[in-house]
């Protein structure tokens, strides 16, 4: 009785989040993910597992060394990309830790990053560049925050920089991390159908 109950929860569910889409005139699924699939290419350099330096300036003007590692793979069949980056401080204590979803809207022909970190959540547009990729948050009236990413020969290097209307730009955050290999993650370790 109890599986049933799930299994006719889990396909009212399924309906639920489909619906939306299917009620829309000419949507076809795989048209769809064939377009997020292809869009998707744009960072495929990213896939993998890094590491490397990073620093993040202080409130007193210097510079606080870290640890960065980066891993990056696919998920949804290859239609949505994942990002976890950690911090950790010379002892190898964890002091940062963020995650994140990289996808795309066939609609919209849009990339968007909704990421998590230090209990925010946050929708970020996000654009493929030839190098890389750029990304922003707007944090006020008066001030952005602009990341740069370039990727060359196995070497990631990202930026953050503040920019405010009434001063000059100030960069916080700099990591230049290597690329160590192939990951299997998030991929790996999905359950199967049976044991």
């Amino acid at each position: 009785m109890r599986s049933m109950v799930l299994t006719v929860f889990l396909s009212a569910a399924s309906l639920a989040l489909a619906a939306p889409a299917l009620a829309q005139p000419g949507h076809s699924a795989e048209a769809a993910m064939s377009a997020q699939r292809e869009a998707m290419k744009a960072l495929a350099m990213l896939d993998g597992e890094w590491r490397g330096p990073a620093k993040s300036l202080r409130g007193d003007g210097g510079w606080h060394p870290m640890v960065q590692t980066e891993r990056v793979g696919t998920m949804l069949d290859g239609t949505v990309r994942v990002i976890e980056g950690r911090g950790y401080e010379a002892s190898g204590e964890l002091s940062f830790s963020a995650f994140a979803v990289i996808s795309y809207s066939p609609e919209t022909k849009a990339y968007s990053m909704r990421s998590y970190s230090s209990g925010r959540v946050g929708d970020f547009p996000i654009v493929p560049t030839a190098t890389g990729f750029t990304w922003q948050i707007q944090a006020g009236p008066e001030m952005k925050i602009a990341y740069e990413a370039i990727i060359k020969d196995g070497v990631w290097t990202e930026t953050g920089t503040r920019i405010s209307r009434s001063a000059e730009p100030v960069k916080f955050i700099e990591f230049t991390v290597t690329r160590i290999g192939d990951t299997a993650w998030p991929a790996a370790g999905a359950l199967s159908s049976r044991d």
